[in-house]
């Protein structure tokens, strides 16, 4: 199975100066876990996740004033939709991450992570017998 096969086409792109409450209002009424943050200035894409927004309130800092650019990661690793669903998983766990920014070309298409490659991975559930 394929990357295409498991990527969510939705892909939040979010300024670099969107504060994290902003961020997470975002992802959150998308119910996605991470943001593409597209600064031209800082050289392109990078992502922003649930867990950069987490680590940033246990630090106690305000997510009123605090912006996206701050706790951006930019030395991301992008997959193809042609990768294998194999090749991602690999991606994630040498890198410790949960999401892959697709990318089709320089166009970010999509976004995979560990939850979309578990439930191809996984057999649907199946009804409980009456």
């Amino acid at each position: 199975m394929l990357v295409r096969d498991a990527m969510s086409t939705l892909v939040l792109t979010i300024g670099p100066d969107h504060t994290l409450r902003q961020s997470a209002a975002l992802m959150s009424a998308r119910r996605v876990g991470a943001a593409v943050v597209f600064d031209p200035d800082a050289g392109g894409l990078g992502i922003l996740t649930e867990r950069d927004i987490l680590n940033s309130v246990g630090l106690g800092q305000d997510p009123d004033t605090e912006r996206a650019h701050a706790h951006t990661t930019t030395d991301v690793v992008f997959a193809t939709p042609s990768w294998t669903l194999e090749e991602a998983a690999r991606a994630m766990t040498h890198g410790g991450f949960r999401h892959l920014v697709v990318l089709d070309g320089d166009e970010p298409v999509g976004i995979v992570s560990v939850r979309d490659i578990i439930r191809c991975w996984t057999p649907a559930r199946q009804p409980a017998p009456a």
